[in-house]
């Protein structure tokens, strides 16, 4: 089970910082699993599965009890059933590209601020050395 967080915008702890450099610093919620996202797929797709289990069952039914009459019911349920599974499945592969394409986006937030960082520390490595130039000439 995840530890709860004490704070949202709380940096990592210092045993973090001194691991890697001030600059790969990452923030709790850039790293927050979504267990939340993974649970909902897999619930839609167990409701998915349990439908179509349930139409075998209606069809099985269905025939043992009227036989060939109750046909045309059963197919206009078997094609509502089929549909809504796909639906919920569908809903399901949703969910995990999701959760795919935050990834994606938290690992750009952490490069970006990274390289902004690093650009930031060139500046000023620049400004620094043009002020120390000026300084000798006068």
């Amino acid at each position: 089970m995840a530890e709860p967080r004490q704070e949202k915008n709380m940096r990592r702890t210092e045993s973090d910082a001194a691991v890697g450099p001030p600059s790969a610093q990452v923030r709790d919620e850039d790293l927050e699993p979504h267990e939340g996202l993974h649970y909902i797929a897999k619930l839609f797709k167990a409701l998915a599965l349990l439908l179509i289990f349930m139409l075998i069952a209606e069809m099985i039914i269905g025939l043992q009890q009227d036989g060939t009459a109750a046909l045309g019911v059963l197919l206009i349920e078997a094609t509502r059933l089929i549909v809504f599974a796909g639906f919920l499945w569908a809903g399901g592969d949703l969910a995990v590209m999701l959760v795919e394409s935050n990834h994606d986006l938290r690992a750009t937030r952490i490069l970006l601020g990274r390289l902004n960082g690093k650009m930031d520390r060139l500046i000023e490595q620049r400004d620094t050395g043009a002020g120390r130039q000026g300084s000798r000439e006068l």
